[in-house]
């Protein structure tokens, strides 16, 4: 009977230790577990710090380059250009960046449109978009308001030193500046918090557009570009068949005076020739008489040859 008791407590003790075991294997696993989801978690935290930290460095490098006239004219640029290339104009032909267009440096557009004939349109791309941004961003009204305002003072301040400039002195194809804004939506916005905005530009000439109104005057640009190339194409080919005539004209009245002066040398050839065989048939009786042993040569007519190695006259042969 105590046999039989222990060796019941024997394979319970057995079975609880292999029960524990079986505990701590579980709970060894799920730490693991728990671990690398922590690791993870850990990992994808790090990640989205990166991401934030980078995020916030090309923010701060956009309001750097905002709050800079270099800045906002490269980024300006850019957009221009890329605008221009979208609509088919080619670089050197239809437009130029950064020329030099009065010849001392300090003229010098963010972009000059050729329309022929040695005209050019300026084009100014270094509108500050910073409080347009701050506009859109924000859902307070009057917040809004006030940034579109001050939206409209940058507008004016840039306006009135493109007018100083006096870039129209030099390309004078629209005897004013185009001012570019890289968003139609800015526009729309300023000329409506400010309905004397856009008199107050056309009084300085200066022609407020965004990347639609540029593609319309650039495309304008582009058409009168090639009608000039065309023009000059169809006026270079009369030129050239003027030229041609010409040429042609003296060509056919040197060789007709040339047929001219050959009929006339192979006329009084014929002549030379009748007369030589003339005065042989007169010297022949007295060569004959004095009884000469040499015959007086035959005057040969068909062996005659001009200087292009044809015969002087059919007739002759």
């Amino acid at each position: 009977m105590i046999g039989g008791v222990a060796a019941v407590l024997s394979t319970a003790a057995v079975v609880v230790a292999l029960l524990l075991a079986g505990a701590l294997v579980f709970l060894w696993r799920l730490y693991q577990d728990g671990v690398r989801r922590a690791d993870a978690a850990l990992a994808a935290i790090q990640v989205e710090r990166q991401r934030a930290d980078a995020h916030r460095e090309a923010l701060q490098r956009y309001e750097v380059a905002f709050s800079s006239v270099s800045g906002r004219g490269e980024l300006g640029e850019q957009v221009l250009v890329q605008t221009a290339r979208l609509l088919g104009l080619r670089e050197g032909v239809h437009f130029e960046v950064q020329v030099d267009v009065a010849g001392g440096g300090s003229v010098r557009p963010d972009l000059v449109l050729n329309v022929g004939g040695g005209r050019q349109v300026p084009v100014d791309a270094k509108m500050s978009m910073a409080t347009w941004a701050e506009a859109v961003e924000t859902d307070d009204p009057g917040e809004r308001a006030d940034a579109l305002r001050v939206h409209v003072r940058n507008i004016r301040a840039r306006a009135g030193e493109l007018a100083g400039k006096g870039y129209q002195r030099f390309a004078d194809a629209i005897y004013g500046t185009i001012m570019f804004v890289p968003n139609d939506g800015a526009v729309v916005a300023a000329l409506d918090t400010d309905p004397e905005l856009l008199r107050w530009l056309l009084d300085r000439r200066i022609f407020l557009c965004g990347p639609t109104g540029f593609a319309v005057i650039a495309s304008a640009a582009m058409f009168a570009v090639t009608d000039r190339a065309l023009a000059d194409d169809v006026e270079r080919v009369r030129t050239q068949a003027t030229g041609a005539h010409r040429a042609a004209d003296a060509a056919i009245d040197a060789v007709n005076l040339t047929s001219t002066h050959l009929q006339r040398f192979l006329s009084a050839r014929r002549r030379e020739l009748d007369a030589l065989e003339g005065f042989r048939a007169a010297v022949e009786p007295l060569s004959d008489a004095s009884a000469s042993p040499t015959p007086l040569p035959v005057v040969r007519r068909a062996d005659e040859r001009n200087g292009h190695g044809s015969p002087l006259d059919a007739r002759e042969a």
